[in-house]
């Protein structure tokens, strides 16, 4: 096979070598792609932006493109609701829906993922009062592995729904979601800094006072670089000119740019246990990897009821260590990672981790009922890989 057949994400980190890279445009296109696969004994799997740093997407047989099945499918502005392709990323998502008076909950700090793959490993923001993106859910659209289109709800199968929200990609291939959303919002954002023992003594009025807090813990200085954004009614724009501080249309403002390559690992922690788990990792970060400068980011997500979330059940933290993406990692990180087994931390599922199923298994309540779901839609693991093996068991 020719170099130029490679796939690689967006870090670097992952790259395969599929038989076959077909794109998909509409819902029969891709039930098209899966019966193929299906007859020639093939496994598919789907990409999007790439952006997950595990190998998720990773095949040596149909990797499929859903870049060319984009955009709002409908909305309905008294509802709050719009229905939108699964390839859409999330960045093409905010101005038309704020065209339409609407915004999305929420979003996480990056919206280069497509919609799909957002959902599927359970990407989140910040707020404790918001869940992650698959919360915002209320139906999707799929082509399960006979290749045949499905359609489910919560009002028509809600425990169907809670596997499919949160899926991997390993229940069908999602064509369409429906989002719950909101009326369009502006938040203001504030930037600053303080020592990183203020900010932990400050941590719970934190948290509790604004709609979206989050902290950047340097580790090169020990500060803390503080972020909160709530609702405003103030213009667009009226404090622009004021350092660290600035008002807009929530999708272009709750959201960061990173345009640098890095490797990532995160876990969300029982929200309890958040501030001590994250002094172990400075303290141990200090203590064995000082020329480590990439800052550790401290979020906090709502508990949620999707069968793999890492949120399921229990209001969280979640704590993400990073590298440079032209440096060595994987001895840092799995110096740091025992630390957030020992607070029974879940990983990020398109983030870098060592579980697998032997111990995934017991990280989730409602464990069982997933694979008894994905039993059910796709016994032959037609959307399977080596890497979704080795997390959810054979």
């Amino acid at each position: 096979m020719s170099e130029q057949d490679a796939w690689v994400n967006w870090s670097g980190s992952v790259e395969c070598r599929p038989a076959s890279q077909p794109g998909a445009g509409t819902e029969e296109e891709v039930a098209r792609v899966v019966r193929d696969a299906a007859a020639a004994g093939a496994r598919v799997r789907v990409v999007g932006a790439g952006h997950s740093g595990t190998p998720l997407c990773a095949t040596d047989g149909v990797l499929l493109s859903l870049d060319a099945l984009a955009g709002i499918e409908s909305h309905d502005a008294n509802a709050r609701t719009a229905t939108i392709h699964a390839g859409t990323r999330l960045h093409a998502l905010g101005d038309p829906l704020l065209d339409v008076g609407l915004g999305m909950e929420n979003l996480g700090d990056i919206d280069r993922q497509a919609l799909a793959g957002a959902l599927g490993t359970g990407t989140h923001g910040t707020g404790r009062t918001l869940g992650n993106l698959s919360s915002q859910v209320e139906a999707v659209r799929f082509v399960d592995a006979r290749g045949e289109r499905v359609s489910v709800s919560r009002e028509s199968d809600a425990e169907t729904l809670r596997g499919l929200r949160v899926s991997l990609g390993a229940l069908g291939v999602l064509t369409a979601v429906t989002l719950r959303l909101v009326p369009a919002y502006r938040l203001h954002e504030k930037i600053t800094r303080a020592p990183i023992e203020a900010c932990l003594e400050g941590l719970d009025a934190h948290v509790a006072g604004n709609r979206h807090f989050e902290f950047f813990w340097m580790p090169h200085n020990d500060v803390a670089e503080i972020k909160t954004l709530n609702p405003t009614d103030a213009p667009v724009d009226e404090l622009v000119d004021r350092p660290y501080e600035r008002v807009g249309w929530s999708p272009h403002i709750i959201t960061s740019e990173r345009d640098v390559k890095f490797f990532e690992m995160e876990y969300a922690i029982p929200a309890e246990h958040g501030p001590a788990c994250f002094r172990a990792v400075r303290e141990r970060m200090q203590a064995r990897h000082g020329s480590v400068v990439w800052p550790v980011e401290y979020r906090t997500v709502a508990m949620d009821d999707a069968y793999l979330s890492p949120a399921f059940g229990r209001d969280t933290v979640t704590l993400s260590v990073h590298q440079d993406g032209t440096q060595p990692y994987r001895e840092f990180f799995e110096d740091v990672e025992p630390i957030f087994h020992e607070f029974a931390g879940r990983p990020h599922w398109g983030k870098i981790h060592t579980l697998g199923a032997a111990r995934l298994r017991g990280l989730y309540p409602r464990w069982d009922a997933f694979q008894k779901l994905r039993g059910q839609l796709d016994p032959e693991s037609r959307f399977g890989n080596a890497h979704l093996e080795g997390l959810l068991g054979g």
